[in-house]
C-alpha cells in the first residue's frame, strides 16, 4: 500500500508548494501591472491617452491646436487610435510580465 494515497506522495508536495508560489508571484504582479499607467500618442502627438494595467482610460490630453469645429470626425479618429494604442501596450506589457512567471504557457483563465 502506498503511504498517503498517491504514489511519490513527497513529490505531490513540492508540486503543489510550487503551484502555490507561482499563484501568490502572479497575484502580486498582476497587481503590479494594474498600478502601471500605459501613454500614447497620436497625430504626432497632438493627441495623448493613458490607460492603467486594468485596461481603464484615465487620462486623454488633446492639444488645443488639433481641435477644428469643422472637422471633429478627425479628432475623434485620433482620440480612437491613441486609446486603442494605449491598451495595446497595456496588454503587451500584461502579457510578457506574466509570461515570465508562466514560462509562456497558455494557462485558461489566466489572462
Amino acid at each position: 500500500m502506498v503511504r498517503g494515497g498517491f504514489p511519490g506522495g513527497g513529490n505531490m508536495n513540492n508540486m503543489m508548494k510550487k503551484v502555490q508560489k507561482m499563484q501568490q508571484d502572479m497575484a502580486k504582479a498582476q497587481a503590479e501591472i494594474e498600478e502601471k499607467e500605459f501613454t500614447s500618442t497620436a497625430g504626432g502627438g497632438v493627441i495623448e491617452a493613458t490607460v492603467n494595467g486594468k485596461k481603464e482610460l484615465i487620462k486623454v490630453k488633446i492639444d488645443e491646436d488639433v481641435v477644428d469645429p469643422e472637422d471633429t470626425e478627425m479628432l475623434e479618429d485620433l482620440v480612437v487610435a491613441a486609446i486603442n494604442d494605449a491598451l495595446k501596450k497595456a496588454d503587451e506589457y500584461s502579457q510578457k510580465e506574466m509570461g515570465k512567471l508562466t514560462g509562456n504557457l497558455n494557462i485558461p483563465g489566466l489572462m
